[in-house]
């Protein structure tokens, strides 16, 4: 069940991404998401991520997007922590892999990214991610 959860929230939320659906692409993000990890940032918030897709959409800069070694962390009835392998390629051929971990939180709307954390190299090494 919790795996059926992540993979189906995952294939919509790279799904939304890659056809450039904005709209539907931030309806998985919970209003007060919190992102970690970005280096020059101490965190970001719904705002930060919408004003980025609604730049990067557009364009097209997203060429590619998936998720592998799902590794689920903990479960409840409204929360699910995994880590995972992001690997994102851009329009101009740029390849990105990072381990991610990420909360999903259960609303009334369904399931929703509520914090996600880019990892740090050394983290990821230990997880088995990369």
């Amino acid at each position: 069940m919790t795996r059926a959860v992540i993979d189906t929230w995952l294939q919509e939320f790279v799904r939304s991404a890659l056809v450039h659906d904005l709209q539907a692409h931030m309806a998985l993000i919970s209003p007060d998401v919190a992102v970690f990890g970005v280096p020059g940032f101490d965190s970001l918030g719904y705002q930060d991520w919408y004003r980025q897709c609604e730049h990067e959409f557009p364009q097209g800069l997203l060429a590619d997007m998936s998720y592998s070694k799902i590794d689920i962390r903990t479960t409840g009835t409204q929360h699910i922590l995994f880590k995972a392998l992001e690997s994102t390629r851009t329009a101009q051929g740029e390849h990105i892999v990072q381990g991610v971990e990420m909360l999903l939180q259960h609303a009334d709307s369904g399931w929703k990214l509520k914090q996600l954390r880019l990892l740090p190299h050394d983290e990821s090494s230990h997880d088995g991610l990369i």
